[in-house]
């Protein structure tokens, strides 16, 4: 392949190789499937190999964020989702009536100590909303770390809706009415949680200018 960005390079194992965040533009630049662009840009980042913005940094340096499937992928790393189950919730709640969450946001107690991370929560309502994949949960120790993490938020005045990537896809508006429910029932609340959300951003993904988008 010839290319007038050539990467810069890292060992591994002694083989100069690209950095991960240059080798998913890659991907996507080649890839036709959508989902897999999605799963992939999402793992280099829930994986710790790259920052979201160093990510859109590089897509939009190799003039990738005109094609609508790369553009939708990293404008939901940005706002903070981190894998395909998460996006696919996010997709679920877009055009509903219920407020917009944040997407894995850092909940605090009132001294200062990490409490927990879900996958997307309301701050207003103290509701949050946990993917939990079968998959990561299938030994006693991993099911048992996710019940601790429920308590812990809910311990903490959080009110938790629960389900599985299947759920969200296949029977998504019972997981809708569930939230809904919830986000209701919380208003007013008469006795709202004592976790705070700190050091959360959301940024908004802009299209390309059409210079940005020639090849």
């Amino acid at each position: 392949m010839t290319t007038a960005r050539w990467p810069g390079t890292l060992a591994v194992s002694g083989v100069p190789s690209a950095r991960p965040v240059r080798a998913a533009a890659d991907f996507a630049a080649r890839c036709p499937s959508a989902e897999r662009v999605r799963s992939v840009l999402a793992q280099v980042v829930q994986w710790g190999w790259c920052h979201p913005h160093d990510l859109h940094t590089e897509l939009r340096s190799a003039r990738l964020l005109s094609r609508p499937a790369i553009h939708a992928a990293a404008g939901e790393l940005l706002a903070g989702v981190r894998s395909v189950a998460e996006a696919q919730a996010r997709d679920a709640l877009t055009g509903t009536d219920l407020p917009p969450p944040l997407w894995n946001a850092r909940l605090y107690t009132p001294d200062g100590t990490f409490l927990a991370s879900p996958d997307a929560y309301w701050p207003d309502e103290g509701v949050a909303l946990e993917v939990d994949s079968a998959e990561y949960h299938y030994t006693r120790d991993a099911w048992h770390a996710t019940l601790r993490r429920r308590l812990r938020l809910e311990s903490h005045g959080v009110l938790v809706v629960s389900a599985t990537p299947s759920m969200i896809r296949d029977t998504p508006d019972e997981v809708l009415a569930a939230l809904r429910t919830l986000l209701t029932l919380t208003t007013p609340r008469p006795t709202p949680p004592t976790a705070t959300a700190r050091g959360h951003q959301q940024l908004e993904l802009p299209w390309p200018t059409d210079r940005e988008s020639r090849p």
